[in-house]
Formats: C-alpha cells, structure tokens, sequence
C-alpha cells in the first residue's frame, strides 16, 4: 500500500472517532457507487451528515481543509442524494461536512471539522 494511502487511512480512522466522540453515530465508511464515494456517512441526532476527510502531513500543497472545492462540494451533494435513495432514507435534513486531519512527524494530529459546507 503506498504511503499516501496509509496517511489518508488513518485520517479516516481519526475521522470516524473524532465524530463518534462528538456524539456522532457512524453509519457507513468507504461508501462507493457508480459516481464516487463518500468517505463517511453519519447521523447528528436527526441529521444525515455526508462527510469527506482530507488528511495531509504538511502544508505545501494547502490545508486539509483548502482541498475541497467547489466540484467536490457538488460531487458530494450528488453522492448524498444517491445514498438516500439507495437505502430509502429520509432524514430531516441532510449536511456536508469536512473533517481535515494533519499529521507533521510524531505530533499528535490537529483535527478541524467543518460542518455544513456550502462549495
């Protein structure tokens, strides 16, 4: 497995527990279909929170959080309504959130989550 891999791995390991942590219930990880896939799918209280990680070690290329764009944003928007209608859910509402993880050596990671992101 190549290193960028691994990073990006243990950001979602990260990921997952900083929401369980935030009294998130985690639903799914990894989930793909035709059109992409979305890293997290999870429930805060009685909202479906689609939610994309970005892990980086450093900086160079731009915060975790700066690697979202606009056509990801939509991506994921298209990927939250295909994941309702695959598992016939209808929350209350549905959000997008980012969770960025950034790793420097052997620092304890610096967590951000964003919720609702607007793209």
């Amino acid at each position: 497995m190549r290193v960028k891999d691994l990073v990006g791995r243990h950001g979602e390991e990260l990921a997952a527990r900083h929401l369980q942590e935030a009294g998130f219930a985690v639903l799914a990880r990894n989930w793909r279909c035709d059109i992409g896939e979305i890293d997290i799918v999870a429930r805060d209280e009685q909202t479906l929170v689609v939610c994309e990680v970005k892990t980086r070690s450093g900086v160079m290329f731009g915060t975790p959080l700066e690697a979202v764009t606009a056509e990801k944003a939509a991506r994921l928007r298209r990927l939250a309504a295909r994941f309702l209608a695959d598992h016939d859910l209808r929350p209350r509402a549905v959000r997008i959130d980012v969770v960025g993880i950034l790793r420097r050596g052997s620092a304890p990671a610096q967590i951000e989550h964003v919720r609702g992101i607007d793209g």
